[in-house]
Formats: structure tokens, sequence, C-alpha cells
């Protein structure tokens, strides 16, 4: 076996008894085994962070299928490379094309894909870890279904480290401990991958043969051989982080150093884009409006512009949020309704909520005592919106801020007596 290849490759699952992780998959009574069994593979997205054994996966199906395998890189190839992988598939009658990091594929690239998929020419199996509703276009995505990978546990990390141990030639030859662990757990950062090449670093820097792997000995390796940035790995999350609580905590300076990181670590722009969106509304909310509206420009400008020039819409937005009034108002509201909704259950409508379109729905008194607030002065008429169970229970609280403090007023005119505004 050559030395030279990374652990992790050397220690590749080839069938689904060597496959560590994804249970619910690939386990007993999981979907993929019984698909598998039959024989009937569907064209599918595997979603899930990273070394969580996505591509892994792939190549056993193929294996199992005895299908040929083509596999393509988002970040690396084009619709021509695309084109060429479907007219081999002709050929050889049906095939499996695994494309890795499919959200980087654009709308022309994807639509590419569509005829091939339709006919049953390719088997398609993509791996991404954004959200493949935000990143694939809905007719790819109705093509397929969309299986979602958990991060593996503590115990299915170190069961990869126990059959490397065990199973790889180099690895053998020593007398290898571990009387702790945690650092190596803690550096990949659950990723499958990063753990096994990690951990072979750590024992080639060693050089013994006798090594003892302690948490000390892991972190002052890693931090002398690890980059400073791994957009796929633990960092990647840890600055992500940083990002986030920096604007949250309303502190400008941090927030563009934070995001400087990022973009020289080659993070892509429509994730930090797509964070500061969320943060626009859980973080900011009604306190100021206009950030939402903000953060949402940035998302379709830099997704249109892409690097290096949308790093200054990043750095514009990203500064701009940090330095806005606060309230998570709005968020605290609809945690709270839906820990009410799903405790108290399917209460229903007030009749005179309910539409009644029909005569029997109008004798049933169905919309029998709605008023409507234009008829009324100032546009408002104090009327039971709730269910009758929960009369009274107040999910919106505004925040103390100048925007929000203006809809206190408002709502206290209005509501003071039954919210307590």
């Amino acid at each position: 076996m050559n030395k030279g290849i990374p652990l992790a490759e050397r220690m590749r699952p080839e069938s689904l008894e060597e496959f560590i992780g994804q249970e619910h998959l690939v386990g007993d009574g999981g979907v993929l085994k019984i698909l598998l069994n039959r024989k009937q593979i569907p064209s599918m997205i595997f979603w899930g962070p990273p070394g969580v054994g996505k591509t892994t996966l792939a190549h056993i199906i193929s294996r199992e299928m005895q299908m040929p395998f083509f596999t393509l890189s988002a970040i690396s190839s084009g619709v021509k490379d695309i084109r060429e992988v479907i007219e081999t598939a002709k050929n050889a009658g049906k095939a499996i094309l695994f494309i890795d990091e499919i959200h980087r594929f654009n709308k022309s690239q994807q639509d590419s894909l569509l005829g091939a998929v339709e006919k049953g020419i390719i088997t398609l199996i993509g791996a991404t870890t954004e959200n493949p509703s935000f990143e694939v276009i809905a007719p790819l995505l109705s093509r397929c279904q969309v299986y979602v990978m958990q991060p593996l546990e503590k115990e299915h990390l170190l069961d990869l480290l126990d059959r490397a141990m065990k199973n790889d030639n180099f690895l053998i030859s020593k007398k290898i401990k571990i009387p702790e662990h945690e650092a190596l757990l803690r550096l990949s950062g659950g990723d499958a991958r990063k753990l096994l090449n990690l951990f072979e670093l750590v024992v080639d820097t060693i050089g013994t043969e006798t090594v003892e792997i302690t948490d000390e000995k892991t972190i002052s390796i890693a931090q002398k051989k690890i980059a400073l940035y791994d957009k796929s790995g633990e960092l990647h999350y840890d600055i992500i982080s940083a990002f986030i609580k920096s604007m949250r905590g309303s502190d400008p300076n941090a927030t563009v150093y934070w995001l400087a990181r990022m973009i020289e670590g080659g993070e892509d722009p429509k994730f930090i884009a797509r964070r500061m969106l969320i943060l626009a509304s859980e973080d900011i909310g009604n306190a100021n409006p206009t950030a939402l509206v903000l953060a949402n420009s940035c998302f379709q400008a830099v997704d249109v512009i892409g690097y290096p020039e949308c790093r200054i819409i990043l750095s514009q937005t990203a500064i701009y949020l940090a330095t806005s009034p606060k309230s998570n108002a709005s968020y605290i509201a609809i945690e709270d309704a839906l820990t009410t909704a799903r405790q108290q259950g399917d209460l229903p409508v007030p009749l005179h909520l309910r539409n009644a379109p029909t005569k029997l729905m109008k004798q049933l008194n169905y919309g029998k005592e709605y008023r409507y607030a234009h008829s009324f002065e100032d546009n408002f008429t104090a009327l039971e919106f709730l269910p009758d169970k929960i009369t009274g229970l107040k999910f919106y609280d505004p925040g103390q801020n100048a925007k929000e403090s203006e809809l206190r007023e408002f709502l206290k005119k209005r509501w003071k007596e039954k919210y307590g505004y």
C-alpha cells in the first residue's frame, strides 16, 4: 500500500458493512439499504456537513449497483464536462454521475443535467454542505431524493480510529496508545477525513515506534502543521460564529476582521451573505426593518457579482448590520408561538374569523360577527383574533429601541387592556 496516500483515503470503506455512521440510511431498515437490496436507486442529493461519508457512500452505491461511475467537481467542471459524461453514459447504457459540491453549480450547469436525469441516462448523486432548497434549481430538485446525512457521533469517530490502528499496514507496525482523544475529536470537528489525516500527522510527527497521543501533543502538532483557515472544517464554523457574534455585539471592527478572514480563506460569498440575511431578521428585526432589505440586496448582489468585487458589498452590509439597533423580539415571538402551537394542538379558528363562501357556512354562523377594521376610526376595532383557549396570550413584546418603542405605543392604544402593552 502506498504510504503517500492519506490515511483517510487508505481507510475509505468499500462496502456498507464497513461504512460507519448514517444508520438511518444504511443500517437495518435504512432506506438506501432497502433500495440497494432491490437494485433500484433514484437520483439523489446527500446533504450534510463535511467528512460524514457523502463521497464514500456514492462509491459504494456504484459498486453495489455494478454501474459505471463518473465524478465531477462543481468547482472545476463546466457544462462541456457534463455533456461529455452524459455522452459516455449513453454509450455505456447507464451510469452514476457523482457531483461534489453541487451547490456551486450555476443554473445553466444544473439545467444541462435535467434531460439526462429525467431519461435515466445518468443516475445523479450530488453532495452538498448547503441546504439544497436554496442552491439546487427546482426542476432538478424535484427529480432527486434528498437524504440528510447526520454529523458523526463520538462513538463513530473513535471506531474509525480503532479500525485504522487495526487495519492500516503502516499503523499496525507501531504501538499506539491514545490516553487522551478530546483534542483529536475537537480539531477534526466531526469530519472523519480530517480526523484520520490529523491522527496520521500526529503519529508521523512523533515518529517513534511507541506512540502515546495526548491532547497537549495533538494541539501542539496541529498548530504547527494545520492551515489557519479551513472552510470545510471546525475553524470554518468558529470564524462564522465570531463574525455573527461581532455583528450581534455591535462591533464593526471585529466584524470586518472576521469577514476578511473568511474572504482570504476563499469562503463562498453566498454563505456569508446568507448568514447576514438571517441575522438581519433574528437580531435586528423591527428595530431597523431596512436591515433585512439591505441584507437581501447584498445576497442578490454577491450572487451576480462574485469575488473580488463583492467583498465591498459584503463589507458595507456587515458594517451596517453591526452598527444597527438590535432586537430579537420577532425571533422570540415566533419561537413562543411555535411552542404554544405544539403544546395546544389544533385549536379551532373562532367562527367570526372563518370564511363563509357557501350558504351552509353562513347558516352555521361562519364570519357572522366579524367587523371590518377599515369601517372604524383609526382602522381599528377590538376583536378576538386568537382561539378562546389562549385568548390574551402575548407573543410579541417590542424591544427597547426607538423604532419598537413606537410600535409599543401603537399597540398600547389598541391592546393595553387585553395584552398589557
